[in-house]
């Protein structure tokens, strides 16, 4: 072994293993990660692995079961943590990573590979999305397996192969749904219009008629039983979800939060974000080559070359399909990146100049040393974060059991339900008010906005007292018996100051 390939192998192992570390040191941060983290917890109470549920009799419409499966398993396996809930989508971005290094190596070259990997796995995208509940990490892993495997194939491979590009399949349709056939398809049929004719030839090579039966063996069971157990998921999610949100920037039948509503095109400055820091250097270096003469080359060069070609239109499938979409996120571009990433390994891998050599290195750290410093100061408490853990946290350790439950004035965050194990409440001003007149508690713990003044609070309640805060809300403890008294009973129950 090389001196060479234990350098990049050591930075590549110490990249991924600072993204699992941090795993487990950071909080979920509202509003993603603690709603997808508290599906899969219920998903696991309630023993319910057909439908997620949104909140106990909401079922949760907006996303096929995959990550929730898996991420249930984690819990299962490690408890309910952080770091379980996050460990599958780690799992999701390494096996991302050795498919980035099994094409680029089958299309150039293992130090186009290695570089590859190092490019994947530190841009800003995969790095955050590594260590994240999110869904977006196993829709990139099934249409990168799915486009691999079919370059392979068509590479001349054979084998498991020809059963992976169905197996991506089902993993993207398990994932996001029929969004993944269309990121998969576009860039198999652009390349295909390219006239690769010796592709035809070997696109025989697939089982087309016994891959297509197991990818609807696999799928299709989940989508009825959906349906059958909870009535309009199919309108929902296909033509909701996958029409009117992509055809109507303001489309309001969101029934989970709202519309991502951005200009058109605006997915290709997500880009950027996306593969931050590569993409910037690698679209500036294009510039230079492209104004100082180069750009006959360089598009010839492209579309002489099989490979090349194929990694472009995967790259850019993702983009071209959201251009003219009005809902889009940064997190869309996350299927473009393992091609993006071998596209630009090679120009890394290719750098002749002395000060680009040494800029590649710094490029590597960037992103990684960035977000662990971010992680370490949450950490320690330098940096705060929109998460209820610690006011959670800090109502279990005091309550006692003649207490309510944590209950959020009017809006009750997502990380308040995930780390309350769910008992924690949403209630109006006027259901508190009941709750006092009720005295079925010795006292309300009420979080209510950081920003009312005391004059508010004051008025809130009497006996209102502020126990903690963090970044939004203010803990309150409101007595809950007659009178703002503490209730004191006797042997048979009976409220002493009744009597």
């Amino acid at each position: 072994m090389s001196k060479r390939f234990n350098v990049w192998l050591l930075m590549l192992v110490a990249v991924l293993l600072s993204r699992f570390i941090g795993m487990a040191l950071f909080p979920f941060s509202d509003t993603t990660e603690p709603r997808y983290a508290e599906i899969a917890r219920l998903m696991v109470e309630t023993g319910d692995w057909i439908t997620p549920w949104f909140e106990p009799g909401v079922p949760f419409w907006g996303k096929p079961p995959l990550s929730f499966w898996v991420q249930g398993l984690a819990i299962k396996a490690f408890g309910v943590t952080e770091f379980s809930l996050r460990f599958p989508s780690w799992l999701a971005t390494l096996a991302m990573v050795w498919l980035v290094w099994r094409l680029a190596l089958q299309i150039w070259s293992v130090q186009v590979a290695r570089w590859s990997c190092l490019v994947f796995a530190t841009m800003a995208l995969t790095y955050i999305s590594a260590g994240a509940v999110m869904t977006d990490a196993f829709l990139a892993l099934g249409t990168t397996l799915a486009l691999v495997s079919f370059c392979l194939v068509v590479a001349g491979e054979g084998g498991l192969w020809r059963w992976l590009f169905f197996l991506g399949i089902v993993i993207g349709l398990l994932s996001k749904g029929p969004l993944a056939l269309v990121l998969i398809g576009i860039p198999i049929v652009l390349w295909l219009s390219l006239s690769w004719r010796g592709a035809l030839n070997n696109l025989q090579r697939l089982p087309w008629r016994r891959g297509t039966l197991m990818t609807a063996v696999l799928v299709f069971p989940w989508y009825l039983l959906a349906e059958l157990k909870t009535p309009g998921f199919l309108d929902y999610f296909i033509v909701g979800e996958h029409i009117r949100r992509f055809l109507d920037p303001g489309w309001v039948g969101d029934l989970y939060g709202s519309a991502h509503n951005q200009p058109k095109g605006m997915i290709w400055m997500f880009w950027l974000w996306a593969s931050f820091p590569w993409g910037i250097v690698a679209l500036v270096s294009l510039a230079v080559a492209w104004f100082r003469g180069k750009r006959r080359g360089i598009v010839s060069k492209t579309l002489s070359d099989p490979g090349a070609s194929f990694l472009l239109v995967s790259a850019l499938a993702p983009m071209l399909f959201f251009t003219l979409a009005g809902n889009t996120l940064w997190t869309y571009i996350l299927p473009s990146l393992p091609f993006t990433a071998i596209l630009i390994g090679r120009w890394a891998s290719e750098c002749q100049s002395f000060r680009l050599a040494r800029v590649r290195g710094g490029l590597v750290a960037l992103v990684p040393v960035l977000l662990t410093v971010f992680v370490g100061l949450t950490a320690t408490g330098w940096q705060s974060l929109k998460t209820e853990k610690e006011l959670v946290g800090y109502y279990q350790l005091t309550r006692t059991a003649d207490d309510s439950p944590l209950i959020y004035l009017d809006d009750l965050p997502f990380s308040a339900r995930f780390y309350s194990g769910g008992t924690a409440l949403e209630e109006t001003e006027s259901d508190l008010s009941s709750l006092q007149s009720a005295e079925t508690y010795q006292h309300l713990y009420v979080a209510v906005p950081r920003s009312w003044p005391k004059e508010n609070v004051a008025g809130f309640a009497t006996s209102a007292r502020k126990v903690m805060e963090n970044r939004r809300y203010q803990l309150l403890v409101i007595a809950g018996m007659r009178d703002d008294q503490p209730s004191v009973l006797d042997a048979n129950g009976v409220r002493l100051s009744d009597i």
